[in-house]
């Protein structure tokens, strides 16, 4: 019997977006998986559908733009020339399986499947992505409730990060949402010596405005037994916030920039540092329930956490004995619970992380999406 022929679509570079490479490392137990996105092909995926960079996920031409001004929202679904080239990538292919990832996807998944199960992965809350951004939201925002509600009943199953979004999912679309967390894999580490005149912070990610990181430099600028080294992503922009960020942290040998980490070298990476610090404020629901890809890369690495009060991270920092957790999003709360965090105290952050590795890894969302997939294939997997 020919194997299932499962295709991927995640308008990401997905060599470098960790939560579509575990994706599609478990599709390819299933079948033959073709990705289509930016970038080179994962390495777990047997063809890739490559999208040129130039071609945006969403209609930003001006035809698209007036569309999206007029709420010709059926008319814009595939307006966007990277999904006009997707398009034109899958042309008369046919799958057993389409996974779609995020929202933007969701159109050009139900356009290629003729019939075959779509899966929507929506890891986070598409109708607000970047509702903190005005023309965002006044524009792009309304196309992304229109696809959630025309297409996420039509689809097979339906997924996100968190409980919290998953009820929100049932609530506003009606439909049955599951969760798989952004967890990585457990890997074989042990929580590296802390020393006693010295807390090592440490972030990984996005040099995305909005995430607070300038507020990370100036609470380690304030703590003199803390250093901060930063490993970063520029963003969209140009690289102007990383620059700016740069430009914070210039003249301090406490802080350092460093370029940025391949996902599967992460946990090994952060190992020889302390603690894992995001304070990121609730500019949006997506930041207010984040319970991102860094949170378990740092468990993963062993390490200390210090986060605000983001409900998700919260509770489990709180559950687990992780580490610390700010009053509240500003600078000086951060510094406040970064002074508690004396050698003991991170000793025993890095300890919890060791202990509860394995239920904060991805073994339990690899089950989930394992379910998903066997019963979208009838069970010809």
């Amino acid at each position: 019997m020919a194997a299932p022929q499962i295709l991927c679509i995640s308008y990401s570079p997905i060599t470098g977006d960790a939560r579509v490479l575990r994706q599609v490392g478990v599709l390819a137990r299933f079948g033959e998986v073709t990705t289509l996105g930016y970038g080179e092909k994962p390495e777990a995926a047997t063809g890739h559908l490559r999208v040129e960079d130039g071609l945006n996920s969403l209609p930003r031409t001006p035809l698209g733009v007036g569309k999206l001004a007029t709420r010709r929202l059926r008319s814009a679904e595939l307006a966007a020339p990277g999904l006009q080239r997707g398009l034109e990538l899958v042309g008369d292919r046919r799958f057993d399986l389409v996974v779609a990832n995020d929202a933007r996807a969701l159109p050009l998944a139900h356009a290629v499947a003729h019939g075959a199960p779509v899966w929507a992965d929506m890891h986070e809350w598409a109708a607000e992505e970047f509702s903190h951004v005005a023309t965002w939201r006044l524009l792009v925002g309304p196309l992304m409730k229109h696809l959630c509600e025309r297409y996420l009943p039509q689809s097979a199953a339906v997924t996100t990060v968190c409980e919290p979004l998953a009820q929100r999912y049932t609530e506003h679309y009606g439909v049955a949402c599951e969760v798989v967390r952004n967890a990585g894999p457990w890997r074989d580490l042990q929580p590296t010596p802390v020393q006693d005149d010295c807390v090592r912070l440490v972030h990984s990610g996005a040099a995305i405005r909005g995430r607070n990181l300038e507020m990370l430099i100036e609470a380690t600028l304030e703590v003199p037994h803390c250093t901060l080294d930063l490993y970063l992503v520029p963003a969209a922009d140009g690289g102007r916030y990383l620059g700016e960020l740069r430009a914070l942290a210039r003249g301090s040998d406490r802080i350092r920039i460093n370029p940025p980490v391949a996902p599967a070298e992460l946990p090994t990476t952060l190992n020889q540092y302390d603690v894992g610090a995001f304070c990121m404020p609730p500019i949006n629901i997506n930041a207010e329930f984040a319970l991102p890809n860094k949170f378990f890369d740092f468990v993963q690495a062993r390490l200390c956490h210090a986060v605000g009060p983001a409900p998700e991270m919260a509770r489990l920092v709180r559950e687990y004995g992780l580490g610390v957790v700010s009053d509240d999003f500003s600078k000086e709360s951060f510094v406040a619970a970064l002074r508690t965090l004396d050698a003991d105290a991170v000793r025993a952050g890095k300890q919890a992380s060791h202990e509860h590795s394995h239920e904060l890894s991805s073994e339990h969302d690899v089950t989930v999406v394992e379910g998903i997939v066997t019963r979208l294939l009838g069970g010809t997997a």
